[in-house]
């Protein structure tokens, strides 16, 4: 059965990151986005909380359990305060929770304990390709077997924290099934091309990578022979994308709500308005919505139970509530809104790039 209370740990992971998003991202996130970096010790910061670490077992040098529900939270928290800064933590536990989800016993005993240690670990995951109508599950990315190892081929985009990346995750088709190869950075043929510039999360940092008859050993191949079950991966995926998304979302209703409230005109708040509580009251509910789905997908992650169907509802649905409430949102606040001043049209571009995040979270 689904609880709706967390547990004593759980509870004391979001207060510590609900303390860092308040006192720390959103004291950053305007000039990180107005510059196009990250201030240097943001992601050191963050990494200090142990958001990956956490969820490593002890058997891998780690100090937590492994819980898509935990994750969930915590990105929810991290969302709210830059999602910026959150995709960017993001970044080495989608290389991590990969390896811990789905790699055999020698990858998780020879990559995982990096991730407990003190200083970050720059590890990222490549999915998503520059083409239209990409479609994860029929990659162009392509891995051949050649003797005792894989030749790897083709361009992915979007890939976070690319050009200081130590390792990458590289998503590839192998007879028609989108497999995963664990890639060092310096391996010959890898090439880690110029900053991609994006309409939102501009702190960001992402680059285009080429891959041209990049040769791996086998045991590079997430899962060994047997492969991996990308389905399952992939909605650890969309469930970590759409608790972003919920942070962000309740980010935009929380600042909307507070300026209603004590935005005056012809002499009452602009939020004693109909129309203006109408829009307030539905924002709340499809936020609300959106969390619970997100929470059942991630449940039933945790408790092995199938969740295709849930992880996409999930996504979907949150893709579609986080750009209703920014939109809402910058309607309250009518002209402001549209200001740069205001932090309100920053979240509606980060918004609109949810539908294109494939892969740059993971619980």
């Amino acid at each position: 059965m689904i609880s709706f209370s967390p547990s004593e740990e759980q509870a004391l992971i979001v207060d510590t990151l609900k303390r860092f998003a308040k006192d720390r991202l959103r004291s950053i996130f305007r000039e990180a986005d107005e510059n196009g970096e990250l201030p240097a010790d943001i992601l050191s910061k963050g990494w200090e909380l142990g958001l990956v670490g956490s969820s490593i077992p002890e058997q891998y040098g780690g100090f937590g359990e492994f819980s898509a529900v935990t994750g969930a939270l915590a990105l929810e928290e991290l969302a709210w305060g830059d999602l910026a800064s959150a995709l960017a933590l993001s970044a080495p536990a989608s290389f991590a929770f990969a390896i811990l989800a789905a790699g055999t016993e020698a990858q998780r005993e020879a990559l995982l304990p990096q991730f407990s240690e003190e200083s970050f670990v720059n590890a990222t995951s490549a999915l998503i390709e520059p083409r239209l109508q990409f479609n994860p599950r029929k990659l162009q990315t392509t891995a051949t077997r050649d003797g005792d190892g894989y030749v790897l081929n083709g361009v992915k985009s979007y890939v976070p924290l690319a050009n200081s990346a130590e390792h990458f995750l590289i998503y590839a088709a192998e007879d028609g099934q989108t497999q995963a190869f664990i890639v060092p950075t310096k391996t010959t043929g890898l090439t880690v091309g110029e900053r991609e510039k994006l309409m939102g999360v501009r702190a960001l940092e992402v680059a285009r990578i080429t891959l041209d008859n990049v040769k791996v050993a086998a045991d590079a191949k997430l899962g060994g022979e047997a492969g991996i079950d990308f389905g399952r991966l992939y909605a650890r995926s969309q469930v970590g994308l759409a608790a972003l998304a919920v942070g962000v979302a309740r980010g935009a209703y929380e600042y909307a709500l507070d300026y209603a409230r004590n935005r005056q005109t012809f002499g009452e708040a602009i939020g004693q308005r109909q129309s203006i509580a109408f829009m307030l009251a539905e924002m709340l509910v499809e936020i609300d919505g959106a969390r619970l789905m997100v929470w059942e997908a991630a449940w039933k992650l945790d408790n092995n139970q199938e969740v295709t169907r849930d992880a996409l509802m999930a996504k979907h649905n949150a893709d579609k509530t986080v750009l209703m409430v920014c939109d809402r949102a910058l309607q309250i606040l009518g002209g402001h809104g549209y200001i740069r001043e205001f932090p309100v049209e920053l979240w509606l571009r980060n918004a609109r790039g949810f539908s294109t995040f494939d892969g740059l979270a993971m619980v």
